[in-house]
């Protein structure tokens, strides 16, 4: 039976399920926008299945289409799908879809480990974005038509995710075995990008609740166990040993952990980011050669930030460098979409140069929609900037940055809010030097993120709002990276200057199998002395997992730290090391390349 999900917003907030809201006004779709969507929709469809013709035929399977599988096993499964399924959350499941797929009961298991990716991706996420694009021209009101393109935005996201981890667990072959073309990736790799796209599925659906009506239904209808067949597919991913799929090595760069930081990294640069990047998250920014200016006068390339990101090549392999001038940029819902990679965008500072939006829930959009600042392109990276939402308290969730990209750097920044200030949604996340402002689960989501060198401030809550610092969302148990882990930041001590709450709480489970981490951090005496808060009665206590690692400073104490079964105190150094840049985020094989500092283990 599936756990029971609490939504985030409790009865304890003002801002609950309770909460009503003015009629949300009508409005009529954009037919021109329509067919751009289904257009688009179509081509990622062609450009998926073509890549994964590829994979099929490495064990010469033909593909047909299929319709959801039957709640019960319809015919009896070959022993390698028995025990390939055995291994996951929902076994009948996934028999049911396997069967369905033409040459699984000839495949022995390592085929099937494939054969389940290709599968969820051809019959059943590429299907449901096809289809689910072919509803746009349904009338919505605005509530609706935001959780609906948020879904399509998801969709399209895990799609990608899906088809780049079946190019590493299958690669592409030119039809001669000799001129097999070896896809080069990590086991990390493939856990994150199925990790990411679970949590595109769990947020998707939750951008519905409390909705009901045709679009709700046939979304439901179009999304049925896609979350389920990604759960299936991490978990036959995660337990299997080899790491070498039929043939194609993968490489695991856990290996990579032990190798020495170079003496350009010796002062706690981060490895996934290269030497240009390290040599440009430091060098003055007179001494930066920027792609794209932009400057509120007139005086650069754009005077808007929207009109650089547009202008921005798309699946850009090099490095792709905005330089934003100081000055208040108000534009809302500003996005650095999947295709836009490897964006850099540098400030003037903290302060200097601000990127401010103001919308929240109380606009009738989702959570999701009121990012001021969203990225999801991969190596996206941000530096010497302020992102602020300034819908105020009052609003309730108004997220100030919402960062979905893999391998994203963010550095001497600040972000700026109160509930929900900071969404850290999915994918490898690092934070250097950072200032991050809030109330309620002010840094929430679902990525493998640590904040390091960062100052947590708890700003004053409205009346009845308890102040929680992180919301971590794990809900599944085979999504091994995703962890909260926030090493070595600093929880700066209450000040008359600052409106701050009297007892601030680290966190509360927002799912199952929430975690989060404290280590090496100052903590003042605002902190609450339990430390942790519940999210509702007895939810998750036994199955979260919240840990404290010597951390110092009048709030840093553990003898009056709650008693569930999943808060720990680590004392153990081993463990500890589990949730380093090295370990955690894998970070010695892609922080470097960034050129932001890092400390990469547990030494400070």
């Amino acid at each position: 039976m599936k756990p029971l999900d609490y939504g985030r917003l409790g009865p304890s907030e003002p801002g609950g399920s309770s909460r009503s809201l003015d009629p949300p006004e009508h409005t009529t779709s954009n037919p021109s926008r329509k067919r751009k969507v289904i257009l688009l929709s179509l081509l990622s469809v062609v450009l998926i299945i073509a890549s994964a013709v590829s994979a099929t035929l490495l064990i010469g399977l033909r593909t047909r289409a299929s319709g959801h599988p039957s709640p019960v096993v319809a015919r009896k499964p070959t022993k390698a799908i028995s025990k390939t399924c055995s291994k996951t959350r929902f076994p009948t499941l996934c028999v049911n879809s396997l069967l369905d797929f033409p040459g699984s009961e000839t495949a022995s298991e390592k085929d099937l480990v494939h054969i389940s990716f290709n599968m969820t991706l051809q019959q059943h996420f590429s299907k449901a974005l096809y289809l689910s694009s072919g509803i746009s021209y349904l009338q919505m009101d605005t509530r609706v038509r935001s959780a609906y393109e948020d879904c399509l935005e998801l969709l399209d996201d895990s799609v990608d995710a899906l088809s780049r981890s079946l190019s590493i667990v299958a690669p592409s072959m030119d039809g001669n075995t000799a001129g097999q073309v070896q896809a080069v990736g990590s086991t990390e790799d493939v856990v994150t990008w199925l990790s990411a796209a679970l949590t595109n599925q769990d947020t998707c659906t939750e951008g519905f609740t409390d909705l009901s009506g045709a679009v709700k239904d046939q979304m439901s209808d179009k999304l049925r166990d896609l979350s389920e067949l990604v759960s299936n597919c991490l978990a036959i991913f995660s337990a299997t040993d080899s790491d070498d799929f039929f043939g194609v090595p993968i490489q695991n760069r856990r290996r990579l952990m032990d190798a020495e930081i170079s003496e350009e990294n010796a002062d706690d640069l981060p490895s996934w980011l290269g030497r240009k990047e390290r040599r440009l998250l430091n060098m003055p920014v007179s001494a930066i050669q920027a792609d794209i200016i932009v400057s509120k006068d007139g005086n650069g390339t754009y005077k808007t930030i929207t009109e650089a990101i547009k202008k921005a090549p798309e699946y850009n392999n090099r490095r792709t460098i905005i330089y934003v001038r100081a000055g208040r940029y108000e534009e809302n819902n500003l996005k650095v979409g999947r295709k836009k990679r490897n964006l850099m965008f540098i400030g003037d500072g903290r302060g200097k140069t601000v990127i401010s939006g103001s919308k929240s829930v109380y606009d009738n959009v989702t959570t999701f929609h009121t990012a001021s600042f969203a990225a999801t392109g991969a190596g996206f990276i941000a530096r010497d900037m302020t992102f602020e939402n300034s819908a105020g308290p009052s609003k309730h969730q108004a997220v100030a940055l919402r960062v979905g990209a893999d391998h994203a750097v963010v550095y001497r920044c600040n972000v700026i809010g109160y509930q929900d200030t900071l969404y850290v949604h999915s994918n490898r996340q690092f934070y250097r030097e950072c200032g991050i402002y809030g109330t309620v689960d002010f840094i929430f989501g679902n990525a493998a993120v640590v904040f390091q060198n960062c100052s947590i401030y708890a700003r004053k809550p409205m009346a009845l709002q308890k102040n929680t610092i992180t919301a971590q969302n794990r809900k599944d148990l085979t999504k091994i990276q995703a962890y909260l882990s926030m090493p070595v930041s600093s929880m700066p001590r209450q000040s008359s200057r600052r409106p701050m709450v009297a007892s601030p709480y680290l966190g509360r489970p927002w799912k199952l199998y929430s975690r989060t981490v404290y280590m090496l951090t100052y903590m003042g005496d605002h902190i609450h002395p339990r430390g942790w808060l519940e999210w509702n009665a007895t939810f998750a206590l036994d199955t979260l997992y919240y840990g404290e690692y010597m951390n110092f400073g009048p709030g840093g104490a553990v003898g009056q730290r709650v008693k569930w079964p999943g808060y720990r105190v680590i004392t153990s150094t081993t463990e500890a090391s589990k949730f380093t840049v090295a370990e955690f985020i894998y970070g010695s094989s892609w922080l470097p390349s960034t050129g932001v500092a890092f400390l990469a283990g547990l030494s400070v």
